[in-house]
């Protein structure tokens, strides 16, 4: 049996359900609660010293970060097929894992703090918060982020770099757009580990209320893409269904008074 160590506001734990779901195989959850600060226990940091989730466990292996984990499970359950058969195509899907992990993430990160996170994490109470902010260990979601997380909770969308993250994130939307021009999913006829690595974090801008960045004419292929996802069974099981309702709630309403902000970088009318 597979055990994964998840939350559901995690975009890459929802990379890896999805995975997990649209290749049927069954596994165990372990519910790590990321805003409550429950990455930084003991326990949990011996098998991920990220302090981050996912974690997979698998006969004693210990795996970890969310696209890695996702070719892990390809390796060992191979079919269903996600992974492409030709080569090139393989290597176009790489190319957007890549960038996720590297560009996308980041930018989400940032964007999800500064509209909604902060309010969430503020909840904790002064030393609550101090502590949350000063466990995350140096190296994390990128190397700069448990200095870059304080400024974000502090300063919104006035942090230094908020425009430069915003606009990374809409070129991401602008990238899908082209790549979708002819083409059934990202890359070439297939639902492939593009289209997942994708699918949270769109799923995480429609939750924050967000979804003009591609809605109203703005990208016609994105809007027409995850409408198609929004009929995959895997959108339920492994994205809506683990976000818990409080949580769902934060990130509607936060994202929706942080719109405005997002929109002036953008340059969207409101």
């Amino acid at each position: 049996m597979l055990k994964l160590y998840h939350h559901g506001s995690s975009v890459c734990a929802a990379k890896v359900r999805m995975f997990l779901d649209e290749k049927e195989i069954e596994w165990e959850g372990v519910y790590i609660d990321i805003l409550k600060g429950d990455q930084f226990q003991a326990n949990y940091l011996k098998i991920n010293p990220k302090a981050v989730v996912p974690t997979l466990v698998h006969n004693k292996a210990v795996i970890r970060e969310s696209t890695v984990i996702c070719e892990y499970i390809e390796n060992v359950f191979p079919e269903p097929f996600i992974r492409p058969q030709n080569p090139i195509e393989c290597a176009e899907v790489m190319y957007w894992t890549k960038g996720v992990d590297e560009d996308l993430h980041p930018a989400c990160a940032a964007l999800t703090f500064m509209a909604s996170h902060r309010h969430t994490i503020n909840r904790l109470g002064k030393e609550g918060v101090k502590e949350f902010l000063e466990s995350t260990p140096p190296f994390s979601v990128s190397p700069d982020w448990h200095e870059q997380k304080k400024i974000y909770v502090r300063e919104a969308f006035k942090a230094p770099d908020a425009a430069k993250k915003v606009k990374l994130y809409d070129d991401y939307i602008s990238k899908m757009e082209n790549a979708l021009s002819g083409n059934d999913w990202l890359v070439g006829k297939h639902f492939s580990l593009a289209d997942i690595a994708m699918v949270p974090y769109i799923v995480r801008l429609d939750m924050l209320k967000m979804s003009e960045m591609w809605e109203g004419g703005r990208r016609p292929n994105v809007k027409h893409w995850f409408d198609k996802v929004k009929i995959r069974p895997s959108y339920q099981s492994a994205l809506l269904k683990w976000v818990p309702n409080e949580l769902e709630q934060d990130l509607n309403r936060n994202g929706a008074e942080s719109w405005p902000d997002v929109a002036k970088i953008l340059e969207i009318r409101v």
